[in-house]
């Protein structure tokens, strides 16, 4: 019995080193019951520490890094050159006894007649596309777009449109990737958005935040301003940049921030892309954006003196009682129509109207030559006018 034992200790002591020999030099003679041995959780574990170091890691929960990947290929980094005028006093004598080639500044002459511009930009359009912001490239000389696969091309402006603040650039790259477009009307305050751009040349960047706040206006950027207000971080090089949704899709180009410090304060404004593709398609069809003009001088009609008029607040007014004319163009288009100063404006084509924003905003969408219906009150009865629209003057340049 004693030697009975004695040999089954052997061939257990045997049969154990083998094993062990096997799965250290020859594991995959043991094919599947090695890895059935490890345990569920153990495999999936080794398996996701494989796909990680191959490059492949598996999103964390909540995570917004698909919608990050799906936009920010289609964002682009804008680099503008605008050439200075000489400075005439160079070529002054007595100027260049005093300071010889150099200026006053300390710079030389070369140095100081070219300014250079940083800013971002997204590709709408697999034909090359893309929308920016009209200060990233106004007065601009050059303008070099750099894609974020690292290819480097230069630009052509197709169109501006300095009210908006809003311009078309065109390259000629193949194989673009392009954003797709969202819909800025359905966007909630408290909605997740994600800002993409290049802020301060660093490269590429995304922050994240939520909407804090829908059609922000009387800020004096724009003239035609319904910003969406968000608290992801914009900084300068932004401009131009994409604002997008928890899918990746646009809702707006970030055009300005509110700052006292040059940098990011959570408060960020972005043109909603409901208005950048009527721009879009403006001037990609006209080569310019075209509005409708009636030659009134509106007045936001103020609750305190809708009081004096007696007169009863506008429908849907929220900062104003309603819109008030103060002034009527002789010979303009509502002259001709019949429109008076002191006639408070209830509706354009339709459209209820409760400031001069959305007076503005509401005559400038209609076609020029196109007659409209405008609402009236006047001395407490309500008047509905035909007007045939002109169009509308283009803005001075900036100095």
């Amino acid at each position: 019995m004693r030697r009975f034992w004695l040999l089954f200790s052997q061939t257990v002591t045997i049969a154990v080193a083998l094993y062990f020999v096997v799965a250290t030099l020859k594991p995959e003679w043991l094919g599947r019951a090695s890895r059935a041995s490890l345990g569920g959780s153990a495999v999936a574990l080794l398996e996701g520490a494989s796909n990680s170091a191959n490059g492949s890691a598996i999103p964390a929960p909540g995570s917004l890094a698909a919608a990050a990947k799906k936009a920010s290929a289609a964002v682009v980094s804008i680099n503008t050159s605008q050439a200075r005028q000489a400075n005439a006093r160079v070529s002054d004598p007595w100027f260049r006894f005093f300071f010889g080639d150099q200026l006053p500044s300390g710079k030389n002459q070369s140095e100081q007649q070219e300014q250079m511009g940083l800013g971002s930009g997204v590709i709408v359009s697999s034909d090359g596309y893309i929308l920016t912001n009209n200060h990233v490239v106004e007065g601009a000389d050059e303008i070099e777009v750099i894609l974020n696969d690292s290819r480097r091309t230069n630009a052509k402006v197709i169109g501006t449109d300095p009210e908006s603040d809003l311009a078309v650039l065109k390259i000629n790259l193949d194989k673009l990737p392009v954003i797709v477009l969202g819909n800025s009307d359905n966007a909630l305050v408290g909605d997740t958005v994600l800002a993409i751009g290049n802020p301060f040349g660093v490269g590429q960047t995304v922050t994240s935040g939520i909407i804090s706040a829908l059609g922000r206006n009387h800020l004096g950027i724009n003239t035609f301003e319904n910003f969406i207000q968000t608290d992801a971080a914009i900084n300068p090089g932004n401009s131009g940049g994409a604002l997008v949704d928890v899918n990746g899709n646009l809702l707006g180009i970030n055009t300005a921030i509110y700052s006292r410090s040059g940098g990011s304060l959570g408060i960020g404004f972005a043109i909603p892309v409901s208005l950048a593709k009527q721009v879009l398609q403006d001037i990609v069809r006209d080569g310019s954006v075209t509005r409708a003009w009636i030659g009134i001088e509106p007045q936001n009609l103020t609750p305190e003196i809708a009081e004096a008029l007696k007169i009863k607040p506008t429908e849907g007014a929220n900062d104003a009682a309603g819109v008030i004319i103060t002034g009527v163009m002789q010979g303009g288009p509502a002259d001709k129509a019949g429109l008076k100063a002191g006639d408070i404006l209830v509706s354009v084509a339709n459209k209820r109207v409760g400031n001069t924003v959305q007076a503005i905003a509401a005559i400038a969408g209609q076609k020029p030559s196109i007659p409209m219906t405008i609402q009236v009150l006047r001395n407490g009865k309500t008047i509905n006018l035909t007007v045939t629209p002109g169009t509308r003057p283009k803005p001075k340049r900036r100095p």
